[in-house]
């Protein structure tokens, strides 16, 4: 609104429906459409790329801050779009964790509600098991999972991990039975970003590489080293400042924070919102990587393909609750936006 209302001719949109539900994304088309027909510019930063395809009329291509291609969106397909981003064929696999045998539980819940949030929320991970969370924006998804890592001090119920009861509104009992949380918004709750790579590795293991209360900055650098190395993550150095990195790179510093604490139980939300399809690839092959070697994740996302290529099962929340299971093999888009708008098959 603060844009249009300047009376501007060119407007820049990054990522504008990065944080919008379906409908009002589909406002905002309808916004964009309207826009073009005054005659404004409008310049469309996205990595979704059905919406380039919506709604743009040319498509420029950039990769390593590189030009790489520009051309009419009528004359290419999102899958050269994709190659030309990552500079590269993306081939999209069967997840190795799904041909190994699942081990014990992990994480269950009972009957967890907490006021007007959600209620009676039921639930279990495995080890190996990657267990996916859909649901429309305000179904409560990621108050369930704050709520686990003791995030909220209303909730009720019973949170059990590796079969010992864990205390709810308590970070540090979270913490201690080995829980760890990827939040959905990593600006201002995952990361520091005015730390460097080495600061925000770190953070969550602090208590192990201290000594009487002084960091052991050896053994600090060769653990930020390890798991930055591991994720790939892109920067000059350690001791690059992370705000300075892209989104792709920060979230691989999110995950590679509760990586290097050796969490068990990672919950994961949204990660990958905001970063390009080649660090979404490198991404989804660690959380296959991760369930190969026995942790337990639960994932929250709005993309359903993203859900559907990763998970083993996936619990679709509605108003507060859980609608459905749906298994693998009965996995489509279709069903599982049926249980997330509640309407039944026809």
């Amino acid at each position: 609104a603060a844009a249009v209302g300047t009376g501007a001719k060119v407007i820049v949109m990054d990522e504008p429906s990065s944080s919008l539900s379906a409908a009002e994304t589909a406002e905002l088309f309808r916004l964009v459409r309207e826009l073009k027909s005054r005659g404004i510019t409008l310049i469309y930063v996205s990595h979704r790329l059905e919406e380039l395809f919506a709604v743009c009329d040319n498509i420029t291509v950039l990769r390593d801050g590189k030009h790489v291609a520009t051309g009419r969106i009528a004359d290419t397909t999102p899958h050269r779009v994709v190659t030309q981003m990552i500079g590269r064929e993306l081939l999209i696999a069967t997840p190795n964790h799904l041909a190994k045998p699942l081990g014990d539980e992990r994480l269950r819940t009972e009957g967890l509600s907490s006021p007007r949030k959600f209620s009676g929320i039921d639930l279990s991970v495995r080890a190996g098991e990657i267990v996916g969370i859909a649901g429309i924006v305000g179904a409560g998804r990621s108050e369930v999972v704050e709520a686990i890592f003791g995030l909220d001090p209303a909730a009720t119920g019973r949170v059990t991990v590796k079969g010992s009861a864990l205390a709810l509104g308590s970070r540090d009992a979270a913490l201690a039975a080995g829980l760890g949380l990827v939040p959905e918004d990593r600006k201002r709750q995952g990361l520091v970003l005015g730390l460097n790579n080495r600061e925000n590795t770190s953070l969550a293991a602090l208590p192990q590489l201290t000594s009487a209360g002084w960091v052991r900055r050896g053994d600090e650098r060769e653990l930020a080293q390890r798991y930055t190395s591991r994720l790939r993550v892109k920067a000059p150095s350690l001791e690059t400042i992370t705000a300075g990195l892209s989104g792709g790179n920060q979230q691989k510093i999110a995950l590679a924070k509760w990586l290097a604490r050796s969490c068990d139980v990672l919950l994961i939300d949204e990660p990958t919102r905001g970063v390009d399809v080649g660090a979404k690839a490198e991404i989804y092959q660690l959380l296959d990587e991760l369930a190969c070697e026995g942790k337990a994740l639960l994932v929250v996302s709005s993309e359903l393909p993203e859900l559907i290529g990763l998970c083993r099962r996936i619990l679709v929340m509605r108003n507060g609750g859980i609608a459905g299971e749906v298994q693998r093999a009965d996995f489509s888009e279709a069903a599982l936006m049926r249980l997330m708008a509640g309407v039944a098959a026809a």
